[in-house]
């Protein structure tokens, strides 16, 4: 058993006057993922979420992957380069109290540690703001990227939860 940290933490529109300008050189692109392609939601779950045991999913049929993915209210963003390489996503939700949930981000781990965590969260900013969001909120833990919790805090995000939980790893 595991001892791990886990934090809530949201960004406030009202309360952040900071603008995120995507500054994305030509060598990269964010684009929408086609709804009906969840293999690439299972593809970066998986993935990404081995080295941070991500593992909820991992029972999913194909047929829940797709029921998950076709949400309408919810978008999964792929960052790719020129090669057309994945690189990282972020699947987040759109709820109707204009609350937008990041459920989940990541960057794979060849691209890790260069800044394409600060990149996405940027742009999830600028897309949640983009859509008249109030409020973007996630969580994240101890178990997650060593840099993840910072990335979070140095765009404007708060935390207004946390706790420790036991983990069996």
């Amino acid at each position: 058993m595991k001892k791990v940290q886990r934090y809530f933490l949201d960004y406030e529109f009202l309360n952040n006057n900071k603008a995120y300008e995507i500054k994305i050189d030509n060598s990269l692109n964010i684009t929408l993922n086609d709804k009906k392609n969840y293999e690439i939601n299972k593809f970066f779950y998986k993935q990404i979420g081995k080295d941070h045991f991500w593992r909820d999913r991992l029972v999913w049929t194909d047929k829940q992957w797709l029921k998950y993915s076709s949400n309408q209210l919810l978008e999964t963003w792929v960052l790719k380069n020129n090669n057309n390489d994945l690189m990282g996503y972020y699947e987040i939700e759109k709820h109707e109290n204009k609350e937008f949930e990041l459920i989940n981000m990541g960057i794979l781990s060849d691209y890790r540690s260069k800044g394409f965590g600060a990149l996405l969260l940027d742009h999830v900013l600028n897309k949640s703001y983009e859509n008249k969001a109030e409020k973007v909120w996630v969580h994240t833990c101890s178990l997650d990227h060593k840099f993840a919790l910072a990335n979070y805090l140095s765009r404007g995000f708060k935390i207004f939860k946390k706790e420790q939980i036991d983990f069996v790893a």
